[in-house]
């Protein structure tokens, strides 16, 4: 309750004038930065009115997977001529990368029109951080008159703000450890949380290969239409290309996804399943589809910056996204070494972020993350000693000495990747856009 008088009182004293004022009053409404539930987000559309928005929507909740399969739904149907609203959280440089409308980051001006909508709305319902940005996107979209949303969901599914409302379509990516502090320490406890965004009578798209037994059990107790890859609908690959089958539909010749890593195939067949349920109000085309994944970008996922030596970025911050990093590293060999810059919240298994990359990084720069949560780079070298790592490691006050002495280090036929968190990756991001 103290706590809770407090940001009462901080609140009432703040004005928000600015976009920069707003991002600064909306994390004093809440004392908790992560409080699950949907009653607040409930009482806030209520007062906005209708929770059914006017515009189709699919959700995506998944532990990794989910920002590319967003990005993917998105592109297709941008090409294909609709007016896409597309969600994402968190972001790397900019809150405006959270909303964007037609592929276009919405303005500081669209925001705040948006932020004093929700203020206005909520009266005394004390919003998160991560609740009030949802709420306030849904507006913006129903204010830009879409045609659909293509929504990632937060770290949960079940009571992630995202579910407030229904989606015509929801997906679960993958299923795997991490947020065990909110979520539960098991693929069963987080798939039973993943799979609370289905609906009853409404598809259900799962793109785990080996899911926990969980969703499909979580699907029929809900009555949703549960599509299973590799049961429901089929990835076939070739060496030049790749076929998505469901029955007896088929989109043959499709180039693999811009996206690199061979785990963006389940992504790429969920979108496309996604889609497929929405025919024939939002038919796309074999041409649509081809342009779509093969222009579909998000940065931070195995993104590879020009020149020498190569750089590559990745916000793998969970034991099975480092598992696929490891992988599409070793998929694409390298004469040289591998210089690994990482930096990560506290909060994490950072011990088993380390043990598949072990074998690949030959280097280790760990760096402190400045931000509550991050962990220090004293932590990091303790983990990888725990992780079975015997190379010395040094330690650096943040992620930019560490990039720094990394290139240095790093000879024309290296590679130095940047990984462990959005803040790592984004800090780096944002200091190579300032150059």
């Amino acid at each position: 309750m103290k706590d809770e008088r407090y940001f009462e009182m901080v609140s009432a004293y703040l004005k928000p004038r600015t976009f920069s004022d707003w991002l600064a009053w909306i994390e004093t409404l809440h004392p908790r930065m992560i409080e699950l539930g949907l009653d607040r987000v409930h009482a806030v559309l209520d007062n906005l009115g209708p929770r059914r928005p006017p515009y189709a929507a699919v959700a995506i909740s998944g532990t990794n997977g989910k920002g590319s399969t967003t990005v993917m739904c998105e592109t297709i149907l941008r090409r294909a001529g609709y007016k896409v609203g597309a969600y994402t959280s968190p972001h790397l440089i900019s809150y405006n990368e959270r909303v964007r409308v037609d592929g276009r980051a919405a303005t500081d001006a669209e925001l705040c029109n948006a932020f004093e909508r929700i203020e206005a709305a909520r009266g005394t319902v004390p919003l998160t951080y991560f609740e009030f940005g949802t709420l306030a996107a849904f507006d913006l979209f129903q204010s830009a008159k879409i045609d659909i949303a293509v929504l990632e969901v937060g770290m949960g599914g079940r009571l992630d703000a995202v579910n407030a409302i229904d989606a015509d379509v929801s997906i679960v990516t993958a299923v795997d450890i991490d947020h065990v502090s909110w979520l539960g320490s098991t693929r069963a406890a987080i798939g039973r949380e993943k799979a609370g965004i289905f609906r009853p009578g409404r598809p259900a798209i799962c793109g785990d290969p080996d899911p926990p037994e969980i969703i499909a059990a979580e699907a029929a107790r809900i009555g949703a239409r549960l599509l299973q890859v590799g049961r429901d609908f089929q990835i076939e690959r070739s060496a030049t290309d790749w076929a998505w089958r469901k029955g007896e539909r088929l989109r043959a010749g499709l180039p693999y996804p811009s996206l690199r890593g061979d785990y963006q195939l389940y992504n790429a067949a969920c979108a496309l399943t996604a889609l497929e349920m929405f025919n024939p109000r939002f038919p796309v085309t074999q041409a649509n589809v081809r342009d779509g994944l093969i222009s579909a970008v998000i940065p931070g996922r195995f993104q590879v910056l020009p020149g020498r030596p190569v750089r590559v970025l990745d916000v793998a911050h969970n034991a099975q996204a480092a598992r696929s990093l490891a992988a599409t590293l070793k998929q694409q060999a390298i004469p040289g070494r591998t210089l690994a810059v990482f930096g990560m919240l506290r909060d994490k298994d950072i011990v088993s972020v380390i043990g598949p990359l072990a074998g690949v990084v030959d280097r280790w720069y760990p760096a402190t993350l400045n931000v509550p949560r991050g962990a220090t780079a004293a932590h990091l070298i303790e983990a990888l000693t725990s992780a079975g790592v015997h190379t010395p490691a040094q330690e650096f006050d943040d992620v930019h000495q560490a990039y720094a002495a990394a290139m240095h280090d790093a000879g024309a036929s290296d590679r130095v990747v940047i990984f462990g968190s959005f803040h790592t990756v984004g800090d780096i991001l944002a200091a190579l856009g300032k150059d």
